[in-house]
Order: structure tokens, then C-alpha cells, then sequence
């Protein structure tokens, strides 16, 4: 069963296109969406999302058109955008009693676990937060409600290495849960550790996407996207 389905994404900036993405994860997998900065993943994310209206395309999730279906759809995925910003002399207690009101399925028992794992105090502001300790924050929002889908765009940049496995170690337990996730991020050992299959995006176009394994070889991520992005500078400067 694909969780989410993504077919002919297409978003038109002044100086940026995403051109046709299309894509799908699986239940109970780990989607790991790579490309270098500015390749479209960040965009790619917010269009499914509806964040940023595509130009182009259709996303289905859980058997429905998301864009259509979306206050049925939102409460069931968790979304994690980078470090959390928002209300930032606001004690994360209080944020989470506001975030809480808006979902049904909110789990008090996981949301205390997390916070005791991530070693976050409620009574401090997101202003007073490292970098890092902003991410598990907004980490800690998208895990409490109980949501079937994941979408979390670079979730362990900033942390430490220990806190990173942690996390991946928490993506591996909630995958065995049924629980799928799409996330992005540019350290590429992460998802050697816990994804089952990668989206490559370059320069707004899909590269690749569909089984880790197949697309490694007996190399590396690192090593397979070197090489891609090499062989495409190469064709520029031939120009």
C-alpha cells in the first residue's frame, strides 16, 4: 500500500523550476529525499504539502487527493520543517498546550517520553534553544499526534552524533510500527542506517527514485551522488 503517492509535481519560481517529481512511499518505510542545496527538496516538500501551491501535479495520500482532502489528511501526518521558529518567547510548555488542542489523536504519554529523551525543559522559551535543540522540538510536535505519516525536512541537522542516532533509532521503532516517513537531508549515512528507499532530486529534476540498495550498489550514497553531480558539471563547463 503506497501511503503517499506524488505524480507530476511541477512548481515555477523566477529563478527556480521543479520539473514533473514523482514518487511514493510505502507503509511502514523510510523515503530518504536527497539532493544538494537548492536542488528542490524543501520545495518539493511544502507543494505536497500545500504549504506552497504547485503549479502542477496531483498528491495522494492515503488513497485520497491531499489538496482537496487536506482537513481530513493534516492530522494525520506529522510535519517537521528545520528548526522550530515560531512563537519564540513562548515557553515550549505553552506551545504544546496550544499545539495539542488541534489534534485528536494527540498522545500526552509519547509527548512526555519525547521531551524526557530530547532533555527539554518546558519551561524554556525556543529562544533560548540551541539550533539542535530547536529541531527536537519541533521534532517532539510532529511525534505526539500519533501521525501515520512523516514528512520531515532535514530532521537531524544540528544535532549532535549521539542525539542523531537516537533519532534514527526512534525512525526505525516507528517504522516497525507501520509508520511511514519521508525525509530529507544532506548526511547521507543517516539514511544508509534506516531508509529503505531515496528520491534524488538535482537541479529541480528527478534523478532516481526506488530502492536504496539498488541505487548504491556497493558504494555509497556519497560516492553514487559524486559521481552524478560530477558528470553533470562536466557536461557545463562543455557548454
Amino acid at each position: 500500500m503506497h501511503v503517499l503517492e506524488v505524480k507530476g509535481l511541477c512548481k515555477d519560481y523566477p529563478t527556480f523550476q521543479l520539473r514533473d517529481i514523482s514518487f511514493s512511499v510505502r507503509k511502514g518505510t523510510v523515503m530518504g529525499l536527497i539532493g544538494r542545496n537548492g536542488a528542490g527538496k524543501t520545495t518539493t516538500m511544502k507543494s505536497i504539502l500545500n504549504i506552497v501551491r504547485a503549479d502542477g501535479g496531483q498528491v495522494t495520500c492515503f488513497g485520497m487527493d491531499l489538496w482537496e482532502k487536506e482537513g481530513e489528511i493534516k492530522p494525520r501526518i506529522g510535519y517537521a520543517g528545520g528548526a522550530a521558529e515560531y512563537f519564540k518567547k513562548r515557553t515550549i510548555g505553552d506551545i504544546l498546550s496550544v499545539t495539542r488542542r488541534f489534534y485528536a489523536g494527540w498522545d500526552e504519554e509519547a509527548c512526555r517520553n519525547y521531551l524526557e529523551l530530547f532533555a527539554l525543559d518546558t519551561n524554556k522559551t525556543p529562544s533560548q534553544l540551541s539550533q539542535g535543540m530547536k529541531v527536537k522540538l519541533n521534532l517532539v510536535l510532529a511525534l505526539s499526534h500519533g501521525a501515520e505519516l512523516l514528512i520531515l525536512d532535514e530532521p537531524t541537522s544540528g544535532l549532535d552524533p549521539i542525539s542523531r542516532e537516537e533519532l534514527l533509532e526512534i525512525f526505525r521503532l516507528l517504522r516497525a510500527r507501520g509508520v511511514s516517513l519521508l525525509f530529507s537531508t544532506h548526511i547521507t549515512s543517516d539514511l544508509e542506517k534506516c531508509a529503505d528507499d531515496i528520491t534524488y532530486i538535482r537541479e529541480g529534476q528527478l534523478v532516481y527514485s526506488g530502492d536504496l540498495r539498488t541505487f548504491v550498489g556497493n558504494g555509497t550514497l556519497d560516492d553514487v551522488m559524486l559521481r552524478y553531480e560530477k558528470e553533470a558539471f562536466r557536461e557545463k563547463l562543455a557548454l
